[in-house]
C-alpha cells in the first residue's frame, strides 16, 4: 500500500469521527432536560422572620448594696413574691451606727463653739461701742490706737462667729451623710415582682461596687406580669419589622405549646458581634423586643425562645415556587416574543444587568424565559406581582436544571414528591 492511499484512508477516518460527533452533540442538544413543572396558582402567603432569643421580664431590678458590711438577717429566698417597701436584708450597722455617733458629736461640739464664738462677739462689739462713746465725750481718755485695737477685735470675732457657723452646717452634713448611710444597711424592695435571682446568704458580706455591678448585686427583682423576648435581627431583616408586627413564639421549656406576642420595640443601635476565626468581619444585629401575650405562669427568666414576626400576609394571590426563580442576563432571548416586560422600557445601557424571571412551559414543551415581578416571600412560594397569569405553567425544579436550563430548550416533565423537594430561597 502506498503512503498517498495510506494519507487518504487516515483522512476517511477523521472525516467519519468528526461526522459522528456532530451527529452525537445535536441528539445531545435535542435530548429533552427532565424538570419538575407547576402550575400558577394563588395561594394564601405569609412572610416572616424568624430570630431566636431569650423571656426576660420588661421590668426587673438588680438590687446592690450602698454600703459594706456583713450581711446580719435576710429575710427573702429565691422565688418570693415581694411588694415595693417590703424588708429584705439587713447589713451589720454597728460600724454606721458609731460613726452616726461622732457626727452628731461633731455637731453638738460645733454648736458649742458657734454660741461662744457670737457671745465673744457680742462682747467686741460693745467694748468697742463703749470706748467710741467716751472718745468722743472726752478724747484724752481713750488714744486713737485703743479704738482701732477694739474695732479690730470686733472684726475678729464677727470672723470667728461666721467660720462657727459654717462648722456648724458642715455637721449637719456630716449627720444627714451617716443617717442616710444607716438607712442603707436596711433593704428594702424598690419594686413589687418576683425574686428571680438571690446571690447571697446571711453571714456573707456584701460589697459596695460602683464599677463592678455583678459582684456588688445582692438579687434581682423582676415584674412578671410582662414578659418579653428580646431576639437579634440581622440587618437585611430588620428593616422588614415594624412595632405592633404580631408573632409567634416558641419557648423550649413548652415544646408543644406556640404563644402570640407583638413587636413593642426595635433598637436604633446595633449589637455588633466579631465573627468567629475572622476579626474583620462583624455580623451586625438588631435587638428587636417582643411582648409575650398570655405567657404561661411557670415562665422564667432566660427561657430560650423562637419568634416568628409575620411582617406582610397575601390572600389568594398569584404565586410561583422560591426554587422556581431565577437571574439571567437581559439579552434578546429567542423566543422573546412570549417575554412579558415589566415596568418601564429599559434604557440603551453598556453591558448587560441580571433579571429575575422564571422559565414557562409552552405547548411545546419548548420552555422560555420570562421576566416576572415578584412581591413579599412566604415560607416556599413567592407573590407574583406581574409577569405571569393563573394557571400558567412553570419550570419549579430542580435547582440544578433551572439552573443550566437554556431559553428554548426542550423539557420533560418528572414525578417527583413535592415533600422532599426542600424549599429554598437560593436564586439559580
Amino acid at each position: 500500500m502506498t503512503k498517498g492511499v495510506k494519507f487518504g484512508i487516515g483522512g476517511v477516518v477523521v472525516i467519519a469521527v468528526a461526522a459522528l460527533a456532530v451527529i452525537s452533540a445535536k441528539k445531545n442538544s435535542t435530548k429533552p432536560v427532565e424538570v419538575r413543572t407547576e402550575a400558577v396558582e394563588a395561594r394564601d402567603l405569609v412572610a416572616s422572620v424568624t430570630a431566636s432569643g431569650q423571656i426576660q421580664p420588661r421590668t426587673k431590678v438588680d438590687v446592690s448594696a450602698d454600703v459594706t458590711g456583713k450581711i446580719v438577717r435576710l429575710s427573702v429566698k429565691e422565688g418570693d413574691v415581694v411588694k415595693k417597701g417590703q424588708f429584705l436584708l439587713q447589713i451589720d450597722p454597728e460600724q454606721v451606727t458609731a460613726a452616726l455617733q461622732r457626727s452628731e458629736a461633731f455637731l453638738a461640739s460645733s454648736r458649742a463653739q458657734a454660741a461662744q464664738s457670737r457671745a465673744s462677739l457680742l462682747q467686741a462689739q460693745r467694748n468697742y461701742e463703749r470706748s467710741l462713746q467716751i472718745k468722743r465725750q472726752s478724747p484724752e481718755l481713750v488714744s486713737d490706737e485703743q479704738l482701732e485695737q477694739l474695732k479690730t477685735q470686733a472684726e475678729v470675732n464677727k470672723a470667728l462667729a461666721e467660720a462657727a457657723g459654717f462648722s456648724v452646717d458642715q455637721a449637719v452634713a456630716s449627720v444627714r451623710d451617716a443617717r442616710q448611710a444607716l438607712n442603707r444597711t436596711t433593704i428594702i424592695a424598690p419594686m413589687s415582682g418576683k425574686i428571680t435571682r438571690l446571690n447571697v446568704e446571711e453571714g456573707e458580706t456584701a460589697i459596695m461596687g460602683t464599677l463592678n455591678k455583678d459582684a456588688a448585686t445582692l438579687m434581682t427583682i423582676s415584674d412578671m406580669s410582662v414578659l418579653e423576648t428580646k431576639v437579634k435581627v440581622d440587618e437585611t431583616d430588620v428593616a422588614r419589622i415594624s412595632v405592633g408586627d404580631s408573632a409567634l413564639i416558641q419557648i423550649d421549656a413548652f415544646p408543644d405549646t406556640t404563644f402570640v406576642g407583638r413587636v413593642v420595640e426595635i433598637s436604633n443601635s446595633s449589637v455588633t458581634k466579631t465573627a468567629a476565626g475572622n476579626t474583620g468581619d462583624q455580623a451586625i444585629d438588631y435587638e428587636v423586643r417582643v411582648e409575650l401575650v398570655n405567657p404561661p405562669q411557670d415562665t422564667r427568666p432566660d427561657f430560650s425562645a423562637t419568634a416568628k414576626i409575620v411582617t406582610a400576609s397575601r390572600t389568594k394571590v398569584l404565586s410561583i415556587p422560591i426554587i422556581a426563580l431565577t437571574v439571567r442576563e437581559n439579552e434578546n432571548f429567542p423566543n422573546g416574543d412570549s417575554a412579558v416586560t415589566v415596568g418601564r422600557q429599559p434604557t440603551k445601557e453598556v453591558g448587560k444587568r441580571d433579571v429575575e424571571g422564571v422559565f414557562v412551559v409552552g405547548t411545546d414543551n419548548k420552555v422560555s424565559f420570562r421576566p416576572v415581578k415578584v412581591g413579599i416571600a412566604g415560607e416556599r412560594h413567592f407573590e407574583v406581582l406581574d409577569g405571569l397569569k393563573r394557571g400558567e405553567t412553570i419550570v419549579a425544579g430542580t435547582y440544578q436544571a433551572i439552573r443550566e436550563l437554556k431559553d428554548g430548550a426542550m423539557i420533560r416533565t418528572a414525578k417527583v414528591d413535592d415533600k422532599k423537594v426542600p424549599a429554598t430561597g437560593k436564586k439559580p
